[in-house]
């Protein structure tokens, strides 16, 4: 359990709430903490937690909407850090992925494992569906090197690319203990995708 108290300071006290639940939750689980420990963690009462957050599940959404803007710039960096090579930036935002999850886990359970929904309200919504565009956008750049009558939807290739940086993310980078990949994640990512690639006839197989 953590032990760092956080104080606040004037005007700061909805921030100071939000970190606390990040620590909590990444020691915890979204669902192992109350709003009265939050409270103790950001060294205010019970009480002040309602001034900002009607429950629990309010400030979760919010570490989660705070975690969706750090992922969606992430992911935007990458895949203008790419170009001009469509190959290149799409394989940058599944790498992004792998690199948020590692470095800001209370943000990411809290997007992910926590239950609560990216439409619980408009801000979450709107941040979340920006970082899902930048994938969709970097597979519809890349779709377009193929024949028309042979180019996927974009949004099911994108999902097909996060539904796979997610299960290396789970299984092998977050996963349980003793589940653990004799290959690095980036390097599982990266030969999936190159396999999913070949596939659509995107990458030329080996010699």
């Amino acid at each position: 359990m953590p032990t760092k108290k956080r104080g606040y300071h004037h005007g700061n006290l909805k921030q100071a709430l939000v970190e606390a639940a990040l620590e909590l939750i990444e020691a915890k689980g979204p669902t192992g903490f109350t709003l009265s420990e939050a409270a103790k963690q950001a060294g205010v009462t019970p009480a002040a937690v309602y001034r900002h957050f009607a429950g629990r599940e309010d400030l979760i959404a919010e570490a989660a909407r705070q975690g969706y803007e750090i992922f969606a710039d992430l992911m935007e960096h990458a895949y203008e850090k790419g170009q001009p090579s469509p190959l290149a930036s799409f394989e940058a935002t599944g790498r992004a992925y792998l690199a948020f999850a590692r470095k800001f886990p209370g943000h990411y359970i809290s997007m992910f494992e926590s239950g609560i929904s990216i439409n619980r309200n408009p801000d979450l919504a709107h941040v979340s569906a920006r970082a899902f565009a930048t994938l969709e956008r970097a597979a519809e750049s890349l779709m377009s090197e193929l024949p028309e009558d042979r180019r996927p939807p974009a949004r099911m290739v994108s999902a097909h690319v996060w539904a796979m940086s997610h299960g290396v993310v789970e299984l092998f980078s977050r996963g349980s203990p003793g589940t653990k990949s004799p290959f690095p994640p980036e390097d599982l990512l990266e030969s999936g995708i190159g396999i999913y690639l070949r596939g659509l006839g995107l990458i030329k197989p080996d010699a």
